[in-house]
């Protein structure tokens, strides 16, 4: 069919314009000529590109290698929101010759899959470091200061110094590049490796404080304030391990929380209620004055 059929064809039978479709990314980048066009191509490539967006992948320490640096470390910390035990931070240069699948943010996996992937990076890592600020610590600084400080000590740990470093969430006080991502730990493998290391560390170290503190559950709650805990708190009052400026903690210490008091002894003639002394012991009732 000659050319100017066709576009004859597809004009539109009362204005005779060609009708105006969207540009099509194909690979001449041309338009779509036609006037039947199915759904815009668009929709369902801006959602499949917003999903590629928020795997967990190595684009961020590309980008870092191109504009020159090349010990690139991630950072991500563990146990912010616990009531017990200390926060941990773990920091993880990873070598880009050497591939470690399955990384993701460490809430996502599954306790076995986060000890096998702890296994690996700990095997094929350039450097890693984990470290921890107990609860005294925390109470006095705050849960910020004390991931933060957490962090440092993680990074004052690597066997080799960084050049970069990629941190979920948080700027650190140190004379190094670095770039804060939200969610990182979900973004960038660095901070996924970290997240993984500083959270089997942790949870090594819940395991072990269950045997102190059976009650509170630590080895299934991880000192996260479930019901369970709670519960225990309230029964038992909280341990020395506790975070004691987390407000739960704070509620548990009061003295009136399940507290009983036996009844007080008083000296004979003093009522229960008022504690003066009574009407017949002291002769109002008859006027009469008590015996000198």
């Amino acid at each position: 069919m000659p050319a100017g059929l066709a576009a004859k064809k597809h004009r539109h039978k009362h204005t005779g314009r060609m009708p105006v479709l969207p540009k099509h990314p194909g690979k001449n980048g041309g338009y779509l000529h036609g006037a039947r066009f199915r759904e815009p191509w668009c929709r369902g490539d801006v959602l499949k590109f917003a999903a590629m967006r928020r795997l967990c992948c190595s684009r961020f320490e590309r980008v870092a290698r191109q504009h020159g640096w090349q010990r690139i470390a991630g950072l991500d910390e563990a146990g912010r929101g616990s009531l017990f035990g200390p926060v941990f931070a773990a920091a993880v240069i990873l070598n880009p010759r050497r591939r470690i699948h399955g990384l993701d943010d460490s809430k996502k996996l599954s306790a076995p899959r986060r000890e096998v992937l702890a296994e690996r990076i700990r095997e094929h890592a350039l450097a890693w470091g984990v470290a921890q600020v107990d609860a005294s610590r925390i109470d006095a600084w705050n849960i910020y200061q004390a991931s933060r400080q957490a962090m440092n000590e993680a990074t004052a740990r690597l066997a080799v110094q960084p050049d970069f470093l990629l941190v979920d969430a948080l700027h650190l006080d140190l004379l190094i590049e670095q770039k804060p991502l939200i969610k990182g730990d979900g973004r960038s493998i660095s901070i996924a490796a970290a997240s993984i290391l500083a959270k089997v560390a942790r949870d090594n170290l819940m395991q072990e404080c269950d045997l102190a503190y059976p009650q509170y559950g630590l080895a299934a709650n991880k000192g996260y304030a479930t019901a369970q805990h709670l519960l225990a708190l309230r029964n038992y009052g909280p341990s020395p391990l506790h975070r004691f400026s987390f407000a739960p903690v704070r509620a548990a210490c009061c003295w009136a929380t399940g507290a009983t008091q036996e009844p007080l002894p008083l000296p004979a003639g003093m009522t229960a209620a008022s504690g003066a002394p009574s009407a017949a012991s002291s002769g109002a009732s008859t006027g009469a004055l008590p015996p000198a």
